[in-house]
């Protein structure tokens, strides 16, 4: 199932899943230089990308390791979550050094709303708010209606299709029905499509979510072209 998209050139909030960044083996640095390809092609269509980065990989790594030596609260897990997006997040920006606003952005309440750079990015802000949160806050706060989820699925399943062989793809799911399969709290390290306090923010601020694989960059390039892709749009 594809998706017709009717985006304008503007600003976009791109979330990047953690472990598209840094699997479990260690930076991806193909995935980056991707990366890095598209977005510059489409700065010069006269995009602006706000991308935000999670902790993947790394956030496990230490959350794990901690985990053995220790008693840890719901909290340090989160702390250990937040330092690892600003890492990889200062590795995206580095990538990005020539096109990037200079700062990485810790806190979506006081990201500029006028920057000069065509690329801006974000990283995780503090405990009980994911990077799904972060790109939200910030897409509201630029008034961008959509965030687009980077993550390693093409869709959204109505069940856990690595669990379930009958999983079912969903293309299309009102923010209510998502709401509803996500729940209501954020755990740290939970691994859902896009999480449960970003899901009531956006679906307040009446944004929609296009969520779709990350490694498919010709799909990601159909979206930002306006052509058809392959992905779920959740509140559309």
């Amino acid at each position: 199932m594809t998706h017709t998209n009717s985006l304008k050139p503007t600003t976009l909030v791109v979330s990047v899943g953690g472990s598209l960044v840094v699997p479990n083996g260690g930076v991806d640095h193909d995935f980056l230089k991707e990366l890095k390809k598209i977005v510059k092609k489409h700065v010069k269509l006269g995009w602006k990308f706000v991308i935000v980065v999670g902790g993947g990989g790394t956030a496990r790594q230490y959350q794990e390791a901690a985990r053995k030596v220790g008693a840890l609260t719901r909290e340090d897990l989160d702390w250990l979550g937040i330092h690892s997006t600003r890492l990889n997040g200062h590795l995206v920006r580095t990538v990005f050094r020539e096109i990037a606003h200079p700062v990485m952005i810790k806190d979506p309440t006081r990201a500029p709303k006028r920057w000069n750079k065509p690329v801006m990015v974000a990283a995780g802000w503090k405990p009980g708010w994911s990077t799904d949160y972060v790109a939200t806050r910030i897409a509201k706060r630029l008034k961008s209606s959509v965030v687009i989820n980077l993550s390693n699925i093409d869709y959204v399943y109505d069940k856990d299709p690595n669990k379930y062989k009958g999983a079912k793809i969903i293309c299309d799911i009102s923010w209510k029905d998502f709401r509803k399969m996500v729940g209501s709290k954020w755990d740290p390290g939970m691994n859902v499509p896009f999480d449960p306090v970003a899901s009531k923010l956006a679906s307040n601020s009446k944004m929609k979510v296009a969520l779709l694989n990350g490694k498919n960059f010709e799909n990601l390039d159909k979206l930002l072209k306006g052509e058809r892709f392959v992905g779920t749009v959740i509140g559309g």
